[in-house]
């Protein structure tokens, strides 16, 4: 099962960054219940081995484009994020360090992982993946795109994916970058 959900992981996070057109310095953000990926009850079996094998997945195929990974932490730890710090250098961090019961093994994992995490509150990335229904639109630019991806589910959880982009202002007299 764990190298089917790094791939499905991998294929999903590829086609989030080609669809949504996200650049080199993009940030995602990515909510994973490896409860639900195990095809369990968000919440209440925590899976280190399915979090590593989703986040390898993820990681891989942002780290090859140059973009930033933001690990969205459970409920216990109010949904922070964790980041590189070269990714949001005059942010203001908090202190916290996910465990896969505090935190969630996704996020915990990104802990591990990644060369400087920080800790944040909140984020505003570009794009993101939710996988397990896990809240991820807080940590959203203010207007979010739903996208439909050829996946809907990593393991038994179900995927959504969303983009973001810049706010349409000026009315009817207003010019638009259709490539934003």
């Amino acid at each position: 099962m764990s190298v089917d959900i790094y791939s499905q992981a991998k294929q999903a996070c590829e086609e989030l960054c080609n669809v949504a057109k996200l650049k080199e310095g993009s940030i995602v953000v990515v909510g994973c219940s490896s409860s639900e990926v195990a095809g369990g009850t968000i919440g209440k079996n925590s899976n280190l081995e399915v979090a590593e094998q989703v986040f390898k997945g993820i990681y891989e195929m942002l780290s090859e484009k140059k973009i930033y990974l933001a690990a969205q932490c459970c409920e216990h730890l109010n949904r922070a994020v964790i980041v590189e710090r070269d990714a949001v250098p005059y942010a203001e961090i908090v202190n916290v360090v996910p465990q896969p019961k505090a935190g969630g093994s996704f996020a915990t994992t990104a802990y591990k992982t990644f060369k400087n995490p920080v800790a944040l509150e909140e984020i505003k990335a570009d794009a993101g993946l939710d996988i397990g229904g896990t809240l991820i639109g807080m940590h959203l630019k203010k207007v979010a795109v739903p996208l439909r991806l050829s996946l809907d589910h990593i393991g038994n959880a179900i995927l959504l994916a969303a983009r973001t982009r810049p706010k349409f202002i000026g009315g009817c007299r207003a010019v638009y970058d259709e490539n934003m």
